[in-house]
């Protein structure tokens, strides 16, 4: 197949990987090929819907490398669920009747797109293979080549998905601040609520790196006040974890008791099914987005594991702070960029030599990085907390390790 124009898409939520990704393909196609012809859709999703898009011309192909040197995404994301044709409608992204795959479809078509790399989750890059079905059945072929994006890390069956490791560094070094408020207030509970809504992997890896800064200091000063053990971690909770809270009340009372305050990282998608069914039992309604998943700033778990603990533990004070946003909007990493740069040059030899799938380490495959088959592809991969790393850190800050009961949380 002859590829004359590729398009680009990025969807879902923000992660630290998206604005890299897209100056990496840019400069890469210009570098290989650069005759090849490329657009972006502006908003993801519902740009295709709308025929919304951007031509990338020659001084946006001289300027793509600045694009690594920023967080968010230049041409636009947003949350769109092609097989949600209801609301879709309310939307106003389609008429009543129309098939939203067939719309998208059609205006792959109309635009002559030959390539489509998407940026984004399961959701994102599963649907695009639905579009590349679609139009292989209308005798349109359709080469699709997507990133792993999401800060949770939760695509099955890839290792590492762009985004989560600058992600976790985020958060620690905003923990870094938020945790310095611990003497603002005689017993004080701090909640650091970090982003994973069926994963805690990105609770554990903030916490891991939170835990190694704290380490790594050279020296405190405890004679003035100035201790470790108030500036650490005390607890994680995760989705992936049972929680005992009258156990855990009772050691972080003794932590406040001894020191005067407890620093909680917890993922905002543990106790979740606790917290529906408290409020499903007052009566409240709890609201869910396209994709059907509740929406965790409406339900508030930080909110709600901080009301649950800061009487037993005896705060006088408590903070829950939110650094999923500080996390997911950030520039990628050195760390990052690495991998962005290694899985897009894959992506544009796989999109040239007409092979469609998810690129990324196939945990399946020996972590071979690949092109991984869209029927594989799947979302809310857990997090396992029997791994070495977890349950040594763990260990260190006096916490038990129990599995939660398989399917909890998701």
């Amino acid at each position: 197949m002859t590829v004359k124009r590729v398009a680009l898409l990025t969807a879902g939520g923000f992660a630290p990987c998206l604005s890299s990704a897209v100056g990496g393909l840019i400069q890469r196609y210009t570098e290989l090929a650069p005759e090849i012809e490329i657009i972006a859709y502006s908003y993801g999703y519902h740009g295709l819907l709308t025929g919304t898009k951007v031509v990338v011309d020659d001084e946006a192909r001289a300027n793509a490398g600045l694009l690594h040197s920023f967080g968010g995404s230049p041409i636009g994301n947003s949350r769109v669920k092609l097989t949600n044709a209801k609301n879709l409608v309310q939307r106003g992204l389609v008429a009543e009747g129309e098939n939203p795959l067939q719309k998208a479809a059609e205006q792959l078509q109309a635009d002559g797109v030959d390539v489509l790399h998407t940026i984004g989750g399961d959701d994102t890059n599963t649907t695009a293979a639905d579009l590349a079905a679609y139009l292989l059945e209308h005798d349109y072929g359709l080469t699709v080549v997507g990133l792993p994006k999401t800060i949770d890390n939760d695509i099955v069956p890839i290792r590492q998905s762009l985004g989560a490791n600058t992600a976790a560094e985020e958060a620690s070094r905003f923990a870094q601040n938020i945790i310095g408020e611990h003497r603002s207030n005689p017993r004080m509970l701090i909640v650091h609520e970090v982003m994973g809504r069926h994963c805690g992997w990105l609770t554990a890896e903030a916490a891991r790196r939170y835990h190694g800064w704290v380490e790594g200091q050279p020296s405190w000063n405890p004679s003035i006040g100035l201790s470790k053990e108030r500036w650490d971690v005390h607890a994680v909770f995760l989705p992936e974890l049972a929680i005992d809270l009258a156990a855990e009340a009772e050691r972080l009372k003794a932590i406040m008791d001894e020191q005067g305050n407890v620093n909680i990282f917890l993922s905002e998608g543990a106790g979740v099914p606790e917290i529906i069914a408290e409020l499903e039992a007052k009566g409240e309604e709890v609201k869910r987005d396209p994709f059907g998943h509740v929406q965790l700033d409406t339900i508030n778990p930080g909110a709600w594991f901080a009301k649950q603990f800061a009487g037993l533990v005896g705060a006088e004070k408590t903070m829950v702070q939110k650094s999923g946003y500080f996390s997911r909007s950030a520039a990628a990493s050195d760390e990052d960029l690495a991998l962005i740069a290694s899985m897009v040059e894959l992506a544009v030899d796989s999109a040239l030599a007409g092979v469609s799938g998810v690129i990324g380490h196939d945990e399946e495959r020996g972590d071979e990085l690949r092109a991984v088959e869209f029927p594989r592809i799947a979302g809310g991969k857990a997090f396992d907390v029997t791994l070495p790393w977890f349950t040594d850190l763990m260990a260190e800050i006096g916490q038990d390790v129990v599995p939660a009961p398989a399917g909890a949380g998701h």
